[in-house]
């Protein structure tokens, strides 16, 4: 797949509440996904990624989510996530957005970053 394609796959399995495919059919087993705060900021690896997906599945209930169109330039695509969570532990709701930046190599995503204000 192209990074054109690996995009619209994303999209389209993000918005159909199938993110488990992504991680399953695009992303390299060596990933890098690096959030802008955390305990974890940087996750190397699959394993790593998986821990912390379920930290957040852990702590945070998801009403709706919405991933946009992505923007593609050569290797690169971003895409802005919009999110309606409550927080488990606190009960406190909150919608949030994101961009994320997407890096494919060789047919699969290999980095991602987010950004995003902290509350």
């Amino acid at each position: 797949m192209n990074t054109k394609e690996i995009a619209e796959n994303l999209v389209n399995w993000c918005n159909s509440d199938q993110e488990e495919r992504c991680y399953q059919e695009l992303y390299s087993p060596n990933i890098v996904s690096i959030e802008p705060t955390g305990d974890n900021p940087v996750a190397n690896g699959m394993d790593e990624v998986a821990k912390k997906g379920e930290w957040w599945q852990e702590n945070f209930e998801v009403h709706s989510r919405h991933t946009s169109e992505p923007i593609v330039a050569e290797n690169w695509f971003s895409v802005r996530h919009e999110m309606d969570t409550t927080h488990k532990p606190s009960g406190q709701r909150s919608q949030m957005s994101e961009i994320g930046v997407y890096e494919v190599k060789d047919g699969k995503i290999v980095k991602e970053q987010f950004f995003y204000d902290e509350e």
